[in-house]
């Protein structure tokens, strides 16, 4: 997979231009991130898939709590048929503080993960579905039919990782340093030792944040926000790995939650914009992305792409194409 990831911050007809652009650059996948305060990434994936061919199109990545697992699924689907068959369900326990935000309560994220892509795949297949886990559901089916789209987990901890190895078509680790996915790789190595051989073959992608630009300084600065996201959540095994203050990455975190994000981006040290993204001149993000690659077995380019996120797409293109 070569895929890139759009954030729904800018107007629709903006990010279907830059889906088109996506196609033309050789992109074979699209996800759009999941927040409540940026555009409807379902709506978005709908109007790309609409006026591109080829591009597959999926969330990148939904979570189970804001939406009912069933309804998400039927979400999913409905972009499975709207797009002819290019739908990708990308699949994630969700953003801790977002969640908090919104009075929700992130219980048992790996357990919630993996019911909701069982059920999903049991309701793309035509069955009827009685659940009772961490969350309900009684005779509940779709009263349409699709072919099941493939399911991606977004993950960064260890257990989920494995668990995506073990049942997923895929993984979407979400980092963008050579020493986390040296790490990833000793965890889906570990997961693939217990994949039955019928579920087929397996998808070790690098979601990475990506911040590309001529100006390795305007680059740098354009990562800021997505860094500041990465830094403010990230576990303290995370933290460690890449020596990152851990009481200046909590106070990100805590002004994320409070919505003092300007203060959250300036917060973010030199240290933190190498840890968690892959920023600076194309000839330097081509290096680091080949270095991801020597674990990896594909790449997703996420945000914020660069300061001109259009511009951006031409030159991460470029970059991926010669990997």
């Amino acid at each position: 997979m070569r895929g890139i990831e759009l954030t729904p911050e800018h107007p629709v007809s903006e990010l279907v231009e830059i889906g088109e652009t996506a196609e033309e650059e050789g992109f074979d996948t699209l996800f759009a991130s999941c927040h409540y305060n940026n555009r409807d990434p379902f709506v978005v994936l709908d109007r790309v898939a609409a006026a591109t061919e080829e591009i597959r199109v999926g969330p990148g990545v939904a979570n189970p709590y804001e939406s009912h697992p069933v309804s998400l699924a039927s979400r999913v689907a409905t972009l499975q048929e709207a797009s002819d068959g290019r739908a990708v369900c990308g699949l994630g326990a969700g953003d801790r503080s977002t969640l908090s935000n919104l009075g929700i309560d992130r219980d048992r994220p790996l357990r919630r993960v993996l019911e909701t892509m069982k059920v999903s795949q049991k309701l793309w297949a035509g069955e009827r579905v009685d659940h009772d886990g961490t969350f309900q559901a009684t005779d509940a089916g779709l009263n349409y039919e699709i072919d099941p789209a493939p399911v991606y987990v977004g993950a960064q901890g260890p257990h989920m990782i494995r668990m995506a190895a073990k049942h997923a078509d895929g993984v979407l680790v979400n980092a963008s340093h050579p020493k986390d996915f040296a790490w990833a790789d000793e965890q889906v190595e570990k997961g693939l030792e217990e994949r039955p051989s019928e579920r087929g073959n397996f998808d070790f992608a690098a979601y990475a944040s990506v911040s590309v630009a001529e100006d390795e300084v305007a680059a740098r600065e354009a990562a800021r926000p997505p860094v500041a996201f990465i830094a403010g959540g990230a576990a303290p095994p995370v933290l460690e790995r890449h020596d990152i203050d851990r009481e200046l990455a909590e106070t990100i975190g805590e002004r994320i939650e409070s919505g003092t994000f300007s203060d959250a981006f300036e917060a973010v040290t030199p240290a933190m914009i190498d840890a968690f993204c892959i920023a600076g001149t194309p000839e330097t993000v081509s290096e680091k992305i080949s270095s991801v690659l020597a674990y990896a077995d594909s790449f997703v380019a996420g945000s914020p792409l660069g300061p001109d996120p259009k511009e951006a797409v031409s030159l991460v293109g470029a970059a991926c194409r010669q990997h």
